[in-house]
């Protein structure tokens, strides 16, 4: 299952990198294909292209704050959880989304 997402934190720099490894490593335990987009003070990293979004079950966002690009993923389901929670429990927060979208 390919599962795309964005996280972001106000400053940036710790969260939102500390967030996307959990996610992305949870992912590979579990044996799904995760990809996290960080957006924050250094810019975008790891940006998801149009056919990653289009490929996806669903989109993760890792934030509170606004998010930029979402055009991108027009018609998924968006999935909001808090950035502590991802970096926490990264496999339950995939298990429980994968859970919520029907494709477990």
């Amino acid at each position: 299952m390919n599962i795309v997402g964005i996280s972001a934190c106000p400053a940036g720099l710790a969260h939102t990198p500390m967030a996307a490894k959990a996610l992305e490593k949870a992912g590979k335990e579990l044996d799904y294909n995760v990809k996290i987009e960080q957006q924050g003070s250094m810019g975008p990293v790891n940006v998801i292209t149009q056919e990653e979004a289009d490929d996806a079950a669903f989109v993760l966002i890792a934030s509170d704050q606004k998010i930029t690009g979402m055009n991108r993923f027009k018609g998924k389901k968006v999935i909001r959880v808090d950035i502590n929670v991802c970096i926490k429990a990264p496999k339950a927060v995939l298990k429980k989304c994968v859970t919520a979208v029907g494709e477990a």
